[in-house]
């Protein structure tokens, strides 16, 4: 049926009788289904472009009244007609069916090129409606100010101009509009030149009216600035910054008038919670700063007696103002003015270490010992003070000849603030104490070493034992300072005991003579672990030489030899110099035994075995291309995550470690996890054969870093390996395999938040 209907169409356009032809196309349009018009329209379209005219426009009426959506169409082929009027209209459709798209900006092109062809629409209506609608504003008010300079409404134009350049907000369309009415100008300076260039050619004398458009140019880019900055404000009456330039602008022009308007406008309009760009206090010490930089300073504290009491974002901007306040007072001389703002910051900002601070500072160098004292106590009591503050506190009594009341300030110190800052505080107040009274109170300054170091964390206890241990030394008795030593040998830090043990020594050889030192030496040999032993060793041998003990240094060196430390080049030197062919030998018989020993040692050689994984698996893990990506079901492992560590793990299949993960090196990874398509967690990785439970076999045991209600063995877990942590490590305890794991959850946590590991979350390998 389709096909006879197109036939006879294609017939009929070949004829010359046009209403014939058309009078078929409708026939057959209502002949067809709907389904089946497409099949008709694109010949009746054709024949419609040929012919042209009304036929054409009406033809295209019917076929957008049935494809709207092909409206189109229909609106280029008016503009390629030049039917302007009936393209302005079609595009007026589209936009209020919603469909414009950029059918704005097109008909402000018309209205703006043709105004004569659309006079018969209402203009300046359906601008005016788009402007209102926020549809490109300044290419709108462009177009409807064009549109009457086209028509020769010169001054109507100018009103919009001067309309849009106060509406528009945003300096998109500030620009354009401007850029418009600036040109529109322009012509009209040109025009006003070649006028009077032909009066003048005349011998006609010249009139005010190049005069005048020349001013209303300079004029207008005089405003530019100006205009610029109410766009900005419109966009934001809340930004600081837009409102301390709009300020610079009237100061350029040296305007007070508007100087102070502005700022009043500012302060009112600007709220605290919303601003931006800046703070009100800025603003507010701004205006204050105006009065202030030419010495009026009436006007001055005006303004910030209003700043200091209007409303502000936080406390912190109060505590700038009275800060600010209080410094512009002292640098004119102020003082009395400045102490009482200051008292009046006290009393709002009670808590404010910085307005305290400044009180205090002005006090001590202003005011007396009394008002001073008060206001350091009133920090202390209100608990803002920091230890420079008690140290200051401190410095000013004793500068004051109040020795005991700083001593006491100290105290009162150490009681506020826990370790690690109470040693300074110690330290100071030791040091202080013991510059006063030098040797003149010796039971109370013991008594105070030893508070000092009852609370005192070993970490932190080196510097007081050393200074207890010189004052002894310096005004009480050596076997004292000697048992002082003792005891720091016992109570400072592991890391620090073999520097405290070498320490004593010298302190024991300076005060009793280097035969007294063996006890201390022996001592620290049984105390420390091998490797600060064999140092302790080598010192004690030096000692004995000294004494001209050589058997006995030979013997330490001996006693040390098995320890596993390599000191067979000091040996040597020793025997070179102190010894003969049969010790020399003896020494290379016990290297023999002492390496034969180690090469078969199970325990030495796990150990060297471990330290060259660790290297291997550092080298490899750099050049290691990562993530990798691994999956299998979860299989039944050895039941001592949850049991024994309190950290359940999933195991991974043999396959699986075999396949995917032999050409890594053992040690601990992280990465992500996801088991049967759930969530993509966090997790570590321990890969090879933890030698804690000295495993038979490479295993993958993956830690979720999550909680699990039930176990999920036989589902499929994927994971993605990130990066490397640190080798497989064998422990003394149970409890320093579990720091350690809980150590690698931590750096798994903090290392997977960055952005570059949290977007393999979303990699396609997981569900």
């Amino acid at each position: 049926m389709p096909r006879i209907w197109i036939m006879y169409t294609g017939l009929m356009t070949r004829q010359p009788d046009v209403s014939a032809a058309r009078r078929v196309f409708d026939r057959a349009l209502r002949a067809l289904p709907v389904t089946q018009h497409h099949r008709v329209w694109p010949s009746y379209l054709r024949f419609a472009r040929r012919v042209g005219g009304i036929v054409a426009e009406r033809v295209y009426a019917r076929y957008v009244q049935m494809w709207p959506d092909r409206a189109e169409e229909f609106i280029a082929w008016c503009v390629a007609q030049g039917r302007w009027a009936e393209a302005s209209r079609r595009l007026i459709v589209e936009i209020d069916s919603g469909r414009g798209g950029s059918a704005w900006r097109r008909l402000a092109q018309i209205m703006r090129a043709q105004p004569e062809a659309v006079a018969e629409l209402r203009v300046e209506a359906i601008l005016r409606d788009g402007i209102a609608r926020g549809r490109g504003a300044g290419e709108l008010w462009a177009a409807l100010a064009a549109h009457f300079v086209a028509r020769g409404l010169v001054e109507q134009a100018r009103d919009i101009y001067e309309e849009a350049v106060v509406k528009v907000d945003s300096v998109k369309d500030f620009a354009m509009v401007f850029d418009a009415y600036a040109a529109f100008e322009e012509a009209g300076v040109a025009a006003a030149l070649e006028s009077e260039a032909e009066r003048v050619a005349k011998g006609k004398a010249g009139d005010l009216m190049m005069d005048l458009k020349l001013l209303r140019l300079e004029r207008l880019m005089d405003r530019r600035p100006f205009l610029a900055s109410d766009v900005v404000l419109r966009q934001n009456p809340h930004s600081v910054a837009a409102w301390l330039k709009r300020v610079s602008l009237w100061r350029e022009k040296n305007d007070e008038a508007r100087i102070v308007e502005t700022f009043e406008d500012a302060v009112l309009r600007v709220v605290p919670a919303k601003a931006s760009g800046g703070s009100v206090a800025e603003l507010w010490l701004a205006y204050a700063e105006y009065f202030g930089a030419s010495n009026r300073a009436k006007e001055y504290r005006d303004v910030m007696d209003r700043a200091v009491a209007a409303p502000l974002g936080s406390k912190e901007e109060l505590v700038d103002l009275y800060v600010a306040y209080a410094e512009s007072e002292l640098k004119g001389g102020n003082i009395e003015s400045a102490r009482r703002v200051l008292t009046r910051a006290t009393a709002h900002t009670a808590k404010s270490l910085r307005v305290w601070a400044l009180l205090i500072d002005l006090e001590e160098g202003a005011g007396s010992v009394a008002a001073t004292r008060a206001a350091y106590d009133r920090v202390l009591e209100l608990r803002i003070a920091t230890p420079q503050t008690i140290v200051d506190y401190a410095q000013f009594l004793e500068d004051h000849s109040f020795f005991e009341d700083s001593f006491r300030v100290f105290e009162r110190g150490i009681s506020v603030f826990g370790y690690p800052v109470a040693i300074d505080l110690w330290n100071v107040y030791l040091a202080r104490f013991v510059k006063r009274y030098a040797g003149e109170k010796l039971e109370r300054t013991r008594d105070l070493f030893e508070q000092a170091l009852s609370g005192c964390p070993a970490a932190y206890a080196q510097s007081i034992f050393l200074a207890y241990g010189r004052v002894e030394e310096e005004y009480g008795l050596a076997r004292r300072a000697l048992r002082v030593y003792e005891r720091a040998t016992q109570g400072v830090a592991r890391e620090k005991k073999l520097e405290m043990f070498k320490y004593y020594a010298a302190k024991t050889a300076e005060l009793l003579g280097l035969p007294a030192t063996r006890a201390v030496y022996e001592r620290g040999i049984a105390e420390l672990g091998d490797k600060d032993a064999v140092a302790l060793v080598l010192d004690y041998a030096k000692t004995e030489c000294r004494l001209a003990e050589i058997d006995r240094a030979r013997a330490l060196y001996q006693y040390a030899a098995p320890m596993g430390v390599d000191m067979w080049a000091v040996w040597h030197e020793f025997e070179v110099q102190h010894g003969n062919e049969d010790t020399f030998k003896e020494m290379l018989r016990v290297k023999r035994s002492v390496q034969a020993k180690f090469n078969t040692d199970p325990k030495r050689l796990a150990a060297l075995e471990v330290e060259k994984q660790a290297q291997r698996a550092a080298a490899l893990a750099a050049m290691q291309p990562y993530p990798i990506f691994v999956q299998g079901d979860v299989v039944k492992g050895f039941g001592r995550g949850s049991k024994q560590l309190g950290i359940p793990t999933a195991n991974l299949p043999s396959e699986a470690v075999e396949r995917a993960l032999t050409d890594i090196p053992i040690g601990v990874y992280y990465g992500w996890a996801q088991v049967k398509g759930g969530d993509v967690l966090p997790m570590v990785m321990s890969l090879g054969w933890n030698p804690f439970f000295k495993n038979e076999k490479r295993s993958g045991e993956v830690h979720i870093i999550h909680e699990f209600k039930d176990d999920f063995y036989g589902q499929n877990l994927k994971i993605a390996i990130l990066a490397y942590i640190r080798p497989e490590r064998d422990y003394a305890s149970l409890e320093a395999l579990v720091d350690d794991i809980n150590m690698d959850i931590s750096v798994a946590k903090n290392s997977l938040g960055r952005p570059a590991y949290t977007q393999i979350k979303n990699a396609a390998f997981f569900d």
